[in-house]
């Protein structure tokens, strides 16, 4: 007896478009654009950004374990998308020639919480596990003594000791960032704007898209990183800008890639 396939997708499957490399560019265009006709929602969302920054090392540093920042910094590339879903709601209004008020890009999550919470939560998870696993190679490498935040960035990467620190650290940090971004590319986005998805059809679809246009979006991924640490570089400041660009260049990466079928 034959076994019948399952399908992944309890709504009707999306198509997955096949884009240039060089696309994720016209995605930053686009979203520059859209923090123009939303300044009020992207330059909070930014600020916003930046604050928690200060926050969490603020956090670390009462705690004594500023030697996490990198990490932390790490960490925030993986949750990013789940935060900024008032940005997607700013894009998807504006191209409806609607305008968005604060209230309604705060709001936005409440178009398909539960399953927008679900990816929020895999992401949370995601990142715990890169903060346990950054303290055990800390403590692997420089034992019950890390080094102080003031000699981090000479004891971390600029002695040659420290190279297979280097290595494996940043070995495990882009394994869990590539899933991350590879559940989480469109996913958010798609399901914001289609309330009757659920998470695993997004991340499916998500998972699809980073597959079917590999080295566009590892190029995408690599100008987030850039930009994200571009911002953090800054004192943060810089988030006030970079966050809300890509944020809404997120949701032009979606539209670019994802269609639906017509409804009937």
């Amino acid at each position: 007896m034959e076994a019948e396939a399952i399908p992944v997708y309890a709504s009707p499957m999306p198509a997955i478009r096949k884009i240039e490399l060089d696309r994720p560019w016209q995605w930053l265009v686009k979203g520059w654009a859209d923090m123009r006709k939303t300044p009020l929602v992207s330059y909070t969302y930014g600020v916003l950004a930046a604050l928690t920054g200060y926050v969490l090392t603020f956090g670390l540093a009462l705690a004594d374990m500023l030697y996490l920042v990198l990490p932390m910094m790490a960490g925030f590339l993986i949750v990013g998308p789940i935060l900024t879903v008032g940005l997607y709601e700013a894009s998807r209004r504006a191209e409806l020639g609607e305008s968005t008020s604060l209230t309604q890009a705060l709001g936005s999550f409440n178009r398909n919480a539960s399953q927008i919470a679900l990816v929020g939560v895999a992401l949370m998870l995601l990142m715990f596990a890169w903060a346990r696993l950054a303290a055990l190679i800390f403590f692997l490498y420089f034992g019950l003594q890390p080094p102080s935040f003031e000699n981090l960035i000479v004891s971390t990467f600029l002695q040659a000791d420290t190279l297979p620190f280097l290595v494996f650290g940043t070995a495990i940090g882009a394994v869990l960032a590539l899933l991350a971004f590879a559940l989480s590319a469109v996913s958010i986005p798609l399901l914001l704007d289609r309330p009757d998805a659920n998470v695993i059809d997004a991340m499916a679809t998500s998972f699809r898209t980073v597959q079917t246009n590999f080295l566009p979006m590892l190029f995408w991924a690599a100008l987030i990183v850039v930009f994200t640490a571009a911002g953090i570089a800054t004192l943060y400041l810089g988030l006030i800008v970079t966050l809300p660009l890509i944020g809404h260049a997120t949701w032009h990466a979606y539209r670019d890639l994802v269609s639906f079928p017509e409804r009937t």
